[in-house]
């Protein structure tokens, strides 16, 4: 960027002037923009739309220095681009090369990562919940751990105590929930089953927003490594969008270097900011 003395975002007056290249970023513009950006305070919202548009005019003004016309295209909905986000992956696509990844960096990848690619653990697993409400949430957890103390001395009145008390529609089927894999669960649930050995009872209830659980874990089958054929496609594409994460955002920095950008330090970019 040329010389353009800026101060930090927090110290702009609300109607700070956002230019680039002269061209002045309309206050109302920056406010609706800011919907779209998640941030502790309406102030940063503000500042970070404020740099998202100031992406899109940077690019939007190199599509016309290039003389690039828009070209819109519509997605199988019948969706279709406006002229600016047209023009916008046109100077995007001219400008970053689409290379795929090699054969050797994916292998490489999949070789130093080779934890991240496994089929995920599985767990057969019943239980039975006890509701609470704040009123009653001390009546349940004492409801609870004396089912817990029944439980443990004769399980087999795990599928009856569930179709009669239990406040799940799993009752149905006796407390079953089948087959759970991480992520289904409420958080506190999972870490106490997944702590659990296959045919035991949770010492303690679990508590979640639902109320009081009594865990049983029938099964777990461990999940097994995946080999490099069945993940090459994820890894080409994973790594071929990093690169092009990459390459954005360093065409935006060395636009935004040859621009004069007023009223507001860019900072770091993310790729495709805005577009």
């Amino acid at each position: 960027m040329s010389a353009c003395s800026v101060k930090s975002p927090e110290a702009f007056p609300a109607r700070k002037e956002i230019s680039v290249n002269g061209v002045v970023l309309p206050h109302e513009a920056i406010a609706a923009e800011a919907q779209n950006h998640a941030a502790p305070t309406p102030a940063g919202a503000f500042t970070e739309a404020a740099r998202a548009l100031v992406v899109r005019e940077l690019l939007l003004q190199e599509a016309k220095r290039l003389g690039l016309a828009p070209a819109p295209e519509a997605d199988a909905a019948g969706r279709r681009e406006t002229d600016e986000d047209a023009l916008i992956r046109a100077v995007v696509d001219q400008a970053i090369p689409q290379d795929a990844p090699d054969e050797e960096s994916c292998r490489r990848y999949y070789e130093n990562n080779r934890r991240r690619f496994r089929s995920a653990d599985i767990f057969e697993a019943a239980h039975i919940l006890i509701a609470a409400t704040p009123e009653t949430e001390a009546a349940a957890l004492e409801a609870a751990r004396e089912l817990i103390a029944t439980l443990k001395r004769d399980s087999s009145g795990f599928e009856a105590a569930a179709r009669a008390i239990s406040a799940c529609p799993s009752r149905e089927s006796g407390g079953n929930l089948g087959q759970i894999t991480r992520g289904r669960m409420a958080p506190d649930f999972e870490r106490a089953l997944f702590a659990m050995a296959p045919g035991e009872i949770s010492d303690e209830p679990v508590r979640t927003r639902f109320g009081f659980h009594i865990l049983r874990l029938d099964r777990k089958i461990d999940g097994c490594e995946l080999s490099f054929d069945l993940v090459r496609d994820r890894i080409a594409a994973f790594l071929s969008e990093a690169r092009e994460r990459q390459a954005i955002a360093g065409y935006i920095a060395h636009l935004a270097k040859g621009a004069t950008i007023c009223g507001i330090a860019l900072g770091e970019t993310r790729s495709g900011a805005g577009a």
